[in-house]
């Protein structure tokens, strides 16, 4: 790795494991609420968010290391600032949504994260096409489930 390199990498990495921890924090202490609502009916079994998880968090990790070490400081500036964005997003969604129940601004939140996702998504495509096609499960899972936090919103 390129030592000018190691700093944006190692944020990257970094904003994921921030990202992995931080979006279980509310999480544990949902409660009985939780599974008290109504749920929209293309809402996935719950093994699936068990499965896709870990694999999101893997996959964008490998992704921020790509980035970081095979595009321009332009680029590379860009989609940490993204992806960082985006990141701070979706755990204000799991913090809306689980602590003060704020369905609709955490659907708001949750969409600004899948928003945010589609240029993180472009530029790793740009750095490694395999990584690219490994992160398109992330991009298609942060909007089913900003579909999921607005279907929330309107039953709840």
């Amino acid at each position: 790795m390129i030592s000018g390199r190691l700093g944006p990498a190692v944020l990257g990495v970094l904003l994921v494991v921030g990202y992995a921890i931080g979006s279980s924090l509310w999480l544990q202490n949902s409660g009985s609420w939780y599974s008290n609502l109504k749920r929209p009916w293309w809402q996935p079994p719950d093994v699936v968010f068990g499965l896709i998880w870990p694999y999101n968090f893997v996959v964008l990790g490998f992704a921020m290391v790509y980035i970081a070490n095979r595009l321009t400081a332009g680029e590379v500036a860009i989609a940490l600032v993204c992806f960082a964005v985006s990141v701070a997003a979706a755990l204000a969604w799991s913090y809306l949504f689980y602590v003060p129940h704020h369905l609709g601004a955490s659907a708001i939140a949750l969409g600004t994260t899948a928003v945010l996702t589609a240029p993180v998504l472009y530029f790793t495509f740009k750095a490694s096409m395999l990584t690219g096609f490994l992160l398109v499960p992330y991009q298609l899972w942060v909007i089913v489930a900003t579909s999921l936090a607005w279907g929330y919103s309107r039953l709840n």
